[in-house]
């Protein structure tokens, strides 16, 4: 059983590997250990995860998927969801969650006498308990979106709405890069943190300039 922890934030300042102590300390109570960890900045409503994709991708059958709650695994809508879960099914991976109790028996195998219906039962329990959890979170996504909406019409009516400010340091720095002519774009955003969009406006305002 080889252990693959799944770490994730939205967005590239928060830090996703907050929570690897409190996982390592998690394992420690089964005498166990991360044998690989995935990390990466990323929404949980979206499927385009490299770092998910690749845990799946190196994922042997019997290994687990261990995550902090079920909303670092996803925020996903309910057809990506199914996708998701069928690509972890079809690899035979066992998904353990901090945030889900039931789930920690995988790690703690039964003896063989009541392995087959313990695994059954538990198998069975953890799919509702999972689509449940995977519903919340996307409830609790959406909900997180219509606030912001609202608190941003509210602060538009009061006049006091300014939208997203420009990060001048990070344009001055992909503006210095892209002069130098020495790094390509995903060199550009794989250093500043940033979207391919973003260089390619950066890219514009100094060919403008020019």
């Amino acid at each position: 059983m080889h252990i693959r922890s799944y770490l994730r934030a939205s967005t590239k300042s928060q830090d996703a590997s907050r929570a690897e102590d409190q996982i390592a300390t998690f394992l420690s109570g089964y005498g166990l250990q991360v044998g690989t960890p995935y990390i990466e900045n990323v929404s949980g409503a979206s499927l385009a995860r490299p770092e998910l994709l690749k845990l799946i991708s190196h994922a042997q059958a019997g290994d687990v998927l261990l995550v902090e709650s079920i909303d670092r695994l996803s925020r996903l809508n309910d057809s990506d969801w199914l996708t998701l879960k069928q690509a972890i099914s079809a690899k035979g991976l066992k998904v353990v969650s901090l945030d889900l109790p039931t789930s920690w028996a995988a790690l703690a195998p039964a003896p063989a006498s009541v392995e087959d219906f313990q695994e059954s039962m538990l198998t069975a329990i953890n799919g509702m308990l999972l689509d449940m959890l995977a519903a919340i979170s996307r409830k609790d996504y959406l909900q997180r979106r219509v606030r912001s909406a609202q608190g941003i019409q509210k602060a538009k009516d009061a006049g006091k709405y300014k939208g997203r400010q420009e990060d001048a340091e990070r344009n001055t720095l992909i503006q210095k890069h892209l002069k130098a002519g020495i790094s390509s774009w995903n060199e550009i955003m794989e250093l500043v943190g940033c979207s391919r969009g973003t260089v390619a406006k950066q890219a514009a305002i100094l060919k403008a300039a020019a």
